[in-house]
């Protein structure tokens, strides 16, 4: 290579009139203006216009002609100002122009499967086989920058608050509790296996024993579960954990990382604390324990009305210790026929097994359609006054079990909201959701399982609860919350022998296997284990945040599909039976 660049495309400016300099980068643009050829030349730092005059380099000129989109090149030239009709006010060098005196082709491209400059010419699975191409696009160059600029941040401040960075082992023993882990056969231990981690949360609860309070690292964790629009099988943590800290200690240090991580990259200004809400209060009043605040439409309680219908279900449920939960969707009424509701109704029993979804419409002040000839008249008014119910308004209605009632009108909620543009898009709303349960019941092994992890820490005030009504235990843990995602979640730990016991008692594991899976973490509690506590950020997440996206695979460089298939190298792949015979594994038809 004998043109090496001395500036980037997107450094020159009107400061660089006069100077001979030389850039490399690939073809965006081509253009011919009888016979001048116009390149505009990109690389990641932005791009230059390069000019070829016939008049002055016609050999240079035509050589230029022939090139094409992406083609790789080195140009040599004088930095001149573009005459006053030709200013690009959108580009950061739009009042430049490089006059090529010397050209060399770097490397030829041939045609694209789809255009850099436009992502949707080609098909998601396309762009996921081409990732390499798709990375070059200005959106994805921009979030990739972002990450990056997020690591610095994430860094940087963790750094000043005094925590040293660490990095624990990526084969691990494999602890399944909750999600499947990912197993790596061992060659040398034959039969034997180790894990990739879900999370660092055994080692990070080691380090804390080991004496260093104050750890984090930025980390690949894996699992192996049902994937979604937010979910990778592999995905990254800012993991952090401190000795000697309670909730409010951890809940603090986490503002002030969000904050400035918002700052940094988007120059917005979180509030200096972030509002709490009870899981109770979170699942009663929006229907999910990652509520979106942007926007109200509260969950309504029902009960005291649907008791006072005709209608069978609501009663029929209520005496079976269901729930009769309402939404009212404001001035919208006139766009819900019967198949928008139909359709409705046909997803939420889909995703969430609900047996329907009833509604009303208000009609001036009388209700009409759905269930409200199930109404008595006196019921209408006391309903229409108590909610403050208006003319083409729509009250939607769930009886079902409890979790599925709210769950479900959760879900209503935000899709409604989404339908009726009712979410500002210029506002993030940050949420700390407290008090969760610390177990939950699993019906299909009817036990309780953790509902975060085996190693949080009840709450004290409800450690005699343990045994005569376990359900009913508070966790000291915490959720940060930011429009609706979950992007931060963690706990004050157990640290001692007797309660870690005591949990894996409540959650069906016993003596043996206990040992068994955690030996070395209660052998560690033996030799003074500090109280400790932490939170992990899920740094995919935080970036779509950032970016303003809401597929997970647009801020990963190489992410894979949602059956966890890389369209790009063809990963999982098959092996061939010797490297199956040296791990001691055979396959079954």
């Amino acid at each position: 290579m004998r043109l090496k660049r001395t500036v980037t495309c997107g450094q020159l400016t009107t400061a660089n009139i006069n100077q001979e300099v030389i850039l490399n980068g690939w073809i965006a643009t081509s253009r011919d203006h009888g016979g001048v050829i116009f390149l505009d030349l990109r690389d990641r730092y932005g791009k230059t216009q390069v000019t070829f005059n016939p008049d002055q380099t016609p050999e240079l000129a035509v050589e230029a002609k022939r090139l094409g989109m992406e083609d790789v090149i080195a140009v040599r030239g004088m930095v001149r100002a573009r005459p006053d009709g030709n200013i690009n006010s959108t580009m950061p060098t739009g009042e430049i122009e490089l006059i090529v005196s010397e050209l060399e082709v770097l490397n030829e491209a041939q045609p694209l499967p789809f255009l850099v400059s436009d992502r949707e010419s080609g098909s998601e699975d396309l762009r996921l086989e081409y990732r390499y191409l798709e990375l070059r696009t200005e959106e994805l160059q921009k979030i990739m920058a972002m990450r990056s600029k997020t690591y610095e941040s994430t860094r940087r401040r963790l750094s000043a608050e005094g925590f040293m960075e660490f990095e624990t082992p990526v084969l691990m023993k494999s602890t399944p509790e909750g999600a499947r882990d990912y197993l790596v056969p061992s060659r040398i231990h034959k039969g034997r296996f180790y894990a990739l981690p879900q999370s660092p949360q055994t080692y990070k609860q080691l380090l804390m024993i080991a004496g260093f309070d104050k750890y984090f690292q930025i980390v690949k964790c894996f699992r192996d579960e049902d994937l979604r629009a937010d979910r990778q099988p592999e995905f990254t943590q800012i993991d952090i954990e401190m000795s000697f800290v309670d909730q409010d200690d951890v809940i603090g240090l986490a503002t002030r990382i969000a904050r400035g991580i918002f700052k940094d990259i988007l120059d917005y200004e979180l509030p200096e604390t972030f509002p709490t809400m009870s899981y109770k209060n979170a699942m009663e009043t929006y229907g999910s324990d990652k509520p979106d605040i942007r926007f109200e439409m509260e969950l309504i309680e029902f009960a005291r009305y649907a008791e006072k219908t005709d209608f069978a279900v609501f009663k029929d449920n209520l005496a079976a210790g269901g729930r009769v939960k309402a939404l009212v969707l404001k001035k919208a009424a006139d766009k819900y026929s019967r198949k928008v509701t139909d359709d409705l109704t046909a997803w939420l029993k889909t995703y969430y097994g609900l047996k329907g979804l009833a509604f009303v419409k208000l009609e001036q002040s009388d209700f009409s359609a759905g269930i409200s000839k199930f109404f008595p008249d006196d019921l209408q008014k006391k309903i229409v006054s108590d909610l403050g119910l208006e003319h083409n308004d729509i009250v939607f209605f769930v009886s079902d079990t409890g979790p599925r009632t709210l769950q479900s009108l959760g879900a209503l909620r935000l899709e409604l909201a989404k339908r009726e543009n009712l979410i500002p898009k210029d506002i993030i709303s940050p949420l700390f959701v407290l008090d969760f349960p610390l177990l939950d019941w699993d019906e299909d092994s009817q036990r309780y399982i953790a509902m975060h992890h085996p190693f949080t820490s009840p709450n004290p005030e409800d450690i005699e609860l343990m045994e005569s009504d376990p359900g009913k235990v508070r966790a000291r843990a915490y959720d940060l919350v930011i429009n609706g995602y979950e992007v931060a979640g963690g706990s004050i730990r157990i640290h001692t022998r007797e309660m870690q016991s005591r949990m894996f008692e409540l959650i069906g594991m016993d003596e043996a296997e206990a040992q068994a899976r955690f030996g070395f973490l209660l052998k560690a509690f033996k030799y003074g284990a500090p109280p400790h506590g932490g939170i992990a950020f899920g740094f995919d997440r935080l970036i779509m945040l950032l970016a303003g996206t809401e597929n997970i695979r647009d801020v990963i460089a190489f992410p894979k599909t949602t059956s966890a298939a890389s369209l790009m190298d063809e990963a999982p792949s098959w092996v061939d039976e010797h490297q199956l015979k040296e791990l001691h594994i055979k396959l079954l038809d």
